[in-house]
């Protein structure tokens, strides 16, 4: 018999935490290259895979993002698709989401801690 420590949840959090990760780069980059003639803006596409992974009860572990082109309706002189203002946006929406997902991780292992150390002795 074996017990498993992390369930789905944690799992789940991780995972999200890994792609917050990942799409906090991708924003970063548009952000950094919003005066680069002909940069193209990307986005990290995932929710919708973790959501449907997690709908469906399949490991999140496998669960990928998709980085592809931006479609904002921004196309300035020089080509470039970057919306500065929204990006900034973005990174502060993905910032909050990644905040609230460590936070839960943090209460899983303090949980986690309390039912081995003091949990079990009444």
């Amino acid at each position: 018999m074996s017990i498993k420590v992390f369930d789905q949840t944690y799992e789940a959090l991780a995972k999200a935490l890994e792609l917050r990760t990942e799409n906090q780069t991708v924003i970063a980059s548009n952000i950094a290259n919003a005066d680069t003639p002909g940069f193209q803006a990307q986005e990290l596409d995932f929710e919708k895979a973790m959501s449907k992974a997690l709908g469906s009860g399949r490991d999140v572990e496998n669960v990928e993002g998709d980085i592809h082109t931006q479609v904002n309706n921004v196309v300035r002189e020089d080509g470039n698709t970057v919306d500065r203002d929204a990006e900034m946006v973005s990174l502060a929406q993905n910032q909050l989401l990644y905040d609230a997902a460590a936070d839960l991780v943090k209460k899983k292992l303090a949980l986690l801690k309390y039912s081995i150390n003091d949990g079990g002795s009444h």
